[in-house]
């Protein structure tokens, strides 16, 4: 059988596999895009947070008023009730509701900052 060429294979064969990966890593880690790729994950995660904190608490409040007071967060139908041997079964359409205007308004949100860099870069230009 061939003996394989790649760095993997070598580096199996004289023992070296694992520090090869961590050297890599370092390499990854080090690099400027993974680093502003971890940021932007961190700053996603939190914008996140308070386009639900919006949502929930600032949007949804007004539009479950103007149509009876209804909560769309507690809206759901039940498939099977509870029993002795278990939870009951339902489907939370209320909270689907909720996190797809999660999604429209981080969505529009995301739009908007691209646009306005858009529009950067076209100045400068």
């Amino acid at each position: 059988m061939k003996e394989s060429k790649t760095s993997i294979g070598n580096n199996i064969k004289k023992g070296g596999w694992n520090m090869s990966i961590i050297k890599e890593f370092k390499e990854f880690a080090v690099k400027g895009n993974a680093v502003d790729m971890a940021v932007g994950i961190m700053i996603g995660a939190a914008f996140g947070k308070i386009v639900s904190s919006l949502v929930n608490d600032m949007i949804m409040p007004p539009i479950g008023l103007l149509l009876g007071g209804a909560d769309f967060s507690n809206l759901a139908v039940t498939l099977k009730e509870a029993t002795l041997s278990g939870p009951a079964v339902t489907l939370k359409y209320g909270l689907f509701i909720n996190n797809v205007i999660d999604f429209l308004i981080v969505a529009f949100s995301i739009f908007l900052v691209v646009k306005g860099i858009n529009t950067l870069k076209k100045g400068k230009s």
